[in-house]
């Protein structure tokens, strides 16, 4: 890729339009896609990728954020880490607003409790050796795409022998929670638009159970609005001609067999986890991964003891139903009223991959909005 500008001409996005005009039309039926990834989401409503598309199709938004995934109980267990007078928590800026039980991380830092946002855990490592008096924890989540850059510095970490960092692993894995969808009676999906930067890492032939189990066809995609649309292009034309295959439409990016080096540092590193709770999936199989033994001295859950409960989402949330599917932003009850940036209820208003935070900042439903502001909708708030 060159420029950019290529991926966002008007002209091509509108022969794509015509395109997926015609497949709908021979298809004459319902569809229901779903993107997989938040950056997808986000995308697709920056672009108004969504409005050009026919009333046929219906694009459903997946749990492809990982701050949106993660459970309440854990962010309580990173909370609870950061307590400690003695420790400095790193964390990515994504996370710093995600509400837990009583509090959220911004307002522990606001108590006194020293929260840092970070780039990358390499400046988390920096910061433990400039403050060899403190114990510093980075706050690690995230689907395989950030996986390798957190096991990448556990491996320098014990490489220079830096004896007060350690890691608060929630890395998750993406093809559990597909497989957990497609389980999921109430989701009946035509199809799948596969994660970009996940594929990055993990290449297109894990993908081969959905086509092959599941008889669904998926296209990994690029983040471009000319990506999306011709994924959806070529999900449509496999689903015409009675095609399910795994294809790759950012294959600029993607290869079949992945990122070997990234897959590498993070089996040397990680295992898998026997269950990880997700918001909204439930416990989920296989689906975490937690740092290996042999790096047990960078494990903060084991160096420090955790409250490890589970806690229940707020009751007015429905975050959980719309990382499903089932649901859709506006259709909460709280979107846009109770429910904002400003004062959010659930992860998926904060989360810069969120499908709530990119329904209520590109305002493709403010009408919906006005409407549940001008109805003075009342919601009780307790927990």
């Amino acid at each position: 890729m060159k420029y950019v500008d290529e991926f966002r001409e008007p002209e091509k996005a509108e022969v794509l339009r015509r395109e997926i005009e015609k497949l709908c039309l021979q298809l004459n039926k319902h569809i229901k896609i779903m993107e997989v990834c938040g950056g997808h989401t986000h995308s697709i409503f920056k672009y108004g990728i969504e409005e050009i598309l026919p009333d046929s199709l219906e694009l459903i938004h997946g749990p492809g954020c990982p701050v949106c995934v993660m459970p309440k109980g854990r962010l309580d267990d990173a909370i609870a880490i950061s307590q400690n007078p003695n420790v400095i928590l790193a964390t990515f800026g994504d996370t710093m607003r995600v509400p837990g039980s009583h509090t959220s991380l911004l307002q522990a830092r606001a108590t006194g409790a020293d929260i840092r946002m970070v780039y990358s855990p390499l400046d988390s490592l920096q910061i433990a050796k400039d403050k060899p008096d403190k114990e510093i924890v980075f706050f690690a989540l995230g689907f395989e795409t950030t996986a390798p850059s957190t096991s990448l510095t556990i491996l320098q970490a014990a490489a220079e022998k830096i004896p007060n960092f350690s890691m608060f692993c929630n890395h998750v894995l993406v093809i559990p929670a597909l497989q957990a969808l497609l389980d999921n009676p109430d989701l009946q999906l035509d199809g799948f638009v596969g994660p970009g930067h996940v594929s990055i890492v993990i290449g297109t032939e894990p993908y081969e159970f959905i086509s092959q189990k599941y008889h669904k066809p998926i296209v990994v995609s690029g983040f471009e609005p000319l990506d999306i649309l011709q994924s959806i292009w070529m999900l449509l034309k496999q689903l015409v001609e009675n095609r399910c295959e795994v294809e790759n439409q950012y294959n600029r990016l993607v290869e079949k067999a992945g990122n070997q080096v990234a897959l590498t540092a993070m089996n040397q590193v990680f295992t898998v986890r026997e269950n990880f709770d997700w918001r909204g999936l439930g416990e989920i199989p296989d689906s975490g991964l937690k740092i290996r033994e042999k790096y047990a001295q960078f494990d903060a859950e084991l160096k420090f003891t955790l409250p490890n409960l589970k806690v229940a989402d707020h009751k007015a949330c429905q975050c959980g139903e719309i990382l499903k599917g089932v649901l859709k932003p506006w259709e909460c009850k709280v979107f846009g009223t109770a429910c904002t940036p400003e004062t959010p209820i659930g992860t998926c208003m904060v989360s810069s991959e969120g499908a709530c935070a990119a329904y209520y900042k590109y305002g493709r439903f403010s009408n919906i909005m006005t409407q549940k502001l001008t109805d003075k909708q009342t919601v009780t708030l307790s927990p």
